[in-house]
């Protein structure tokens, strides 16, 4: 999953980054609100979390223009100020969720789990085909009674092919939503990562899950 936090506060905003990638999540950041609408707008995120006061645009007109652009990401809103009334106004222009500074992480992520549960695509709260198991709450996947460890990185692709089951998807919607804008993806990447993710998940004897079609992407499924 690919989360995108616009917050000016850069002590605040790259410690929220490192936690969130602590919780499997790929990151991107921006410090003002003009930077963070070119991201939304251009980018494709899972989750938007977006401070209220931020220079350029504030984070109201932010979430204004990005949901007039069409965009339905869910945003979370950060702010210092706890009235009601900021509250509402955050609520009224399009955001889902409002947490109010200082907030601990552990809430973040309990909303962020909350949020990305809510599209019907993905409302059950594990994962599976077939045998494979992932666990998007306790971050544990398994193939039958075996549990399987993977990487950051492979966890999330993981996450996303199964997200999407059925649906073939390209390189370039796998780098999009499982890396960093600001990574330097090689050529090869995404293929390397999908063999270490089969070599784990599809072990001598069990079904191939994962499939390669040629010239489009990958997908998996049940078939």
């Amino acid at each position: 999953m690919r989360i995108l936090v616009v917050e000016d506060e850069v002590k605040l905003a790259n410690a929220t980054k490192r936690a969130l990638e602590l919780q499997k999540y790929a990151v991107d950041v921006a410090y003002n609100g003009n930077d963070g609408l070119d991201l939304a707008i251009g980018e494709k995120f899972d989750l938007l979390i977006l401070d209220l006061m931020l220079p350029g645009l504030d984070g109201i007109e932010l979430c204004k223009r990005i949901r007039t652009e069409g965009i339905q990401t869910p945003i979370v809103m950060l702010t210092a100020k706890g009235q009601t009334s900021d509250k509402v106004l955050g609520l009224d222009v399009g955001a889902d969720d409002y947490m109010v500074k200082p907030f601990s992480f552990e809430e973040l992520f309990a909303r962020i789990r909350a949020l990305i549960r809510r599209p019907a695509k993905s409302a059950e709260s594990v994962l599976i085909i077939k045998d494979l198991s992932l666990d998007p709450t306790r971050f544990k996947v398994k193939r039958g009674e075996r549990e399987i460890q993977l990487s950051t990185k492979e966890y999330s692709l993981l996450e996303y092919l199964m997200r999407n089951k059925n649906t073939v998807l390209t390189r370039e919607q796998i780098v999009s939503h499982v890396w960093n804008y600001d990574s330097d993806i090689l050529p090869a990447t995404v293929e390397v990562h999908i063999k270490h993710l089969r070599d784990k998940i599809e072990e001598s004897g069990e079904a191939k899950l994962i499939k390669t079609i040629r010239g489009r992407g990958y997908t998996i499924g049940e078939e």
